[in-house]
């Protein structure tokens, strides 16, 4: 028997999808699409592929509230409307495409209207709105994708089309990169319980993209990577922060400026002197907190937390979410939960508890810990976690398999737990079954942890022929389980009797 490897994704706690559904709209491009789709109107002219006329940016702008003064208010006005339209938010119908560039007939221009689906975004439900604004995120990463206008321009050839070989630039590698950065970043958020425990300084997300794993000291050439890594994420979460998907805060242009390159940092304090940050994060005895802001810091909002879920579920990722087996059956759930992290273990059988009569669910959640497989003894410790709460009313039901020989210790441990009367001491197989069935899930829940050999010291200095017996128990997991105890146990002759309990084991199974 053998510890399975735990999710790749480890399940994340959502808001509510009311509370997302607000967080969206008041996302500031969304927030501007939709004051786009309620000015459009029959004077609005548009031009191929549904874009605004130029010469209509400033009054979008001014609907938005921006003012002439502001130099980016047309880019602004433009990305907002192309928002609204990939939305649905507004409809458009396009000129012909063979009229003349030069035409300034109204008739040689397209039109647009408010869409349909903006009435979800008042009259809809949360999750409509959530529909909207997934893809209104579709298009912002993929905009995010884009080089800059500028080096779009110089990469024209003479006719006109993009010369992709001098740009340097593979639209579909671009795209493959930013997904891999937002998983990253998924992951870490994740792993922290669905918020990250503080903002991911912008090196460590491009390192975690660049520096091979294993790797020791990074290489110059490396270290240069990661710098054009971290300043094309700077440039990318700029773009993404409007749509609401992270908080964001950039480099420090003084950093570029102290080293007279626009596209290169100050290398932090205490590191070599490199074309760019340290690779595995920022690092070095007189860095503070406000040293490595400098560098840009970027953290996964509740809302885009969401939306790269959403993105992946898509792609076929296994992405759980607490909730996700609060309708299913007691089975499923300890299955489901028994690689949970403990917190979100928990939350998820809280919810299930939640749905539920005690006396339909402790039942259900007894005949789903049986059995003999590899995942059977974590499933009984789940249970044991889900019966904690439970009161007087589930005490029948746990008597009722006070002789059952797999659950028989897990029903006396939860009884006494409760000073309750009447309940028979377990036999010797019975403890010896229970210790075996014990470890095993803990090996299974968090593997070989610092606490385990204390756990092992303390359960074989109650019986003084603990190894002599242990390996006689009928349990699947008696060798595997006596096997970690002779790599674990603190003390040197009970890892040298357990090591031979082992093959003991071993030898009388068939």
């Amino acid at each position: 028997m053998s510890a399975e490897p735990h999710p790749t994704l480890p399940p994340v706690r959502l808001h509510s999808d009311a509370e997302l559904a607000r967080e969206a709209l008041s996302a500031p491009l969304f927030a501007r699409a939709v004051r786009l789709a309620r000015w459009a109107g029959p004077g609005t002219r548009v031009d191929v592929g549904g874009e605004l006329v130029a010469a209509q940016l400033p009054e979008a702008a001014r609907a938005l509230g921006l003012g002439a003064e502001d130099p980016d208010a047309p880019m602004h006005a433009s990305q907002a409307w192309r928002v609204a339209v990939d939305t649905g938010l507004v409809d458009v119908t396009e000129p012909e495409e063979d009229r003349s560039p030069d035409a300034a007939d109204d008739a040689d221009f397209g039109t647009a209207a408010p869409g349909e689906d903006l009435a979800l975004v008042t009259g809809g439900a949360p999750g409509d709105v959530l529909d909207l604004w997934l893809t209104a995120l579709d298009t912002v990463i993929a905009d995010a994708a884009v080089p800059d206008l500028g080096d779009l321009v110089e990469a024209l050839d003479e006719g006109g089309e993009i010369d992709f070989d001098r740009l340097d630039w593979n639209p579909h590698q671009e795209a493959d990169f930013l997904d891999g950065v937002l998983a990253n970043l998924y992951l870490l958020t994740a792993t922290g319980g669905g918020a990250a425990d503080g903002p991911i300084p912008l090196p460590v997300l491009a390192a975690s993209m660049v520096v091979p794993d294993g790797m020791g000291e990074p290489t110059d050439a490396v270290l240069e990577q990661v710098s054009d890594a971290m300043m094309r994420l700077d440039d990318q979460f700029r773009q993404l922060e409007p749509i609401g998907l992270v908080e964001f805060r950039p480099v420090d242009e003084e950093l570029m400026a102290e080293t007279g390159d626009p596209h290169t940092p100050e290398p932090l304090a205490g590191e070599p002197a490199t074309e760019g940050p340290p690779a595995g994060g920022p690092a070095g005895a007189d860095l503070d907190d406000e040293d490595v802001s400098r560098y840009g810091m970027v953290r996964l909002t509740p809302l885009g937390l969401y939306g790269i879920r959403a993105r992946m579920l898509e792609a076929g990722v296994e992405a759980p979410a607490v909730g996700d087996l609060a309708d299913k059956g007691a089975d499923a759930l300890l299955d489901g939960v028994a690689r949970y992290p403990e917190a979100a273990a928990q939350a998820e059988i809280g919810q299930w508890l939640a749905g539920r009569p005690p006396s339909d669910a402790v039942p259900e959640l007894l005949a789903a810990a049986r059995g003999d497989d590899e995942g059977a003894p974590l499933r009984r410790l789940r249970c044991q976690q889900a019966l904690a709460p439970a009161g007087p009313e589930a005490e029948p039901a746990v008597r009722a398999v006070l002789d059952d020989p797999q659950l028989g210790g897990l029903a006396r441990v939860w009884l006494a737990e409760r000073g309750a009367g009447g309940v028979p001491a377990p036999d010797a197989a019975m403890v010896y079954w229970l210790t075996v069935d014990t470890i095993a899930a803990q090996l299974a829940s968090g593997g070989e942890t610092d606490e385990l050999p204390l756990l092992m010291e303390s359960l074989t200095a109650l019986h003084a022929e603990f190894f002599d017996r242990v390996w006689r128990v009928e349990h699947p997991a008696t060798a595997y389980v006596l096997e970690a105890m002779g790599r674990l146990h603190p003390d040197r002759k009970s890892a040298k009797e357990a090591r031979k309990a082992a093959f003991k084991a071993r030898s009388r199974r068939p």
